[in-house]
């Protein structure tokens, strides 16, 4: 998948549980586990501004594009 979420290693600067940030930002733990393993389909501008809010952090933080059609050398 070409867009990859860094929520885990946000999480990891700050020494929060996915329990925590799943309750600070008003989802479920399942649903953060979603996110995290790149399962999501897409996400909410809100729940996007609500992740940013908790973690301190810009989208930008939290999403990375990988070209992962790009041939290897």
């Amino acid at each position: 998948m070409p867009i990859v979420v860094r929520i885990d290693v946000e999480l990891a600067k700050r020494k929060m549980s996915v329990g925590e940030f799943a309750e600070r930002v008003g989802l479920t733990p399942a649903n953060v586990a979603v996110l995290k393993n790149g399962r999501a389909k897409a996400v909410r501008f809100s729940t996007l501004e609500a992740i940013c809010r908790v973690l301190d952090c810009q989208p930008g933080d939290l999403l990375e594009f990988v070209d992962d059609e790009e041939p290897m050398p």
